[in-house]
């Protein structure tokens, strides 16, 4: 996410319930991620659980954004 958009989404967090649980969510796939990325091999199993994270993360991205777009077409945010 840029920057401008994690600080709006931030904002946002106390208003928006289920805004809260996505970008949470999305931050502890996050740190999985780096994990596994800091790893100089993985085994089979572990590739496959790297992939299926990403690919959570992305499904939860997708919802953040559409959330946040909702909110910019009401208006209230930049």
């Amino acid at each position: 996410m840029e920057s401008r958009e994690e600080q709006v989404i931030v904002s946002l967090l106390d208003k928006d319930p289920e805004l809260k649980k996505y970008y949470e969510e999305h931050q502890q796939l996050e740190k999985k991620l780096a994990e596994f990325q800091h790893r100089h091999h993985l085994s089979a199993e572990e590739e496959m659980e790297m992939k299926r994270i990403q690919k959570l993360k992305l499904v939860g991205k997708d919802k953040i954004m559409e959330i946040l777009g909702k909110y910019r077409q009401d208006g209230r945010t930049q």
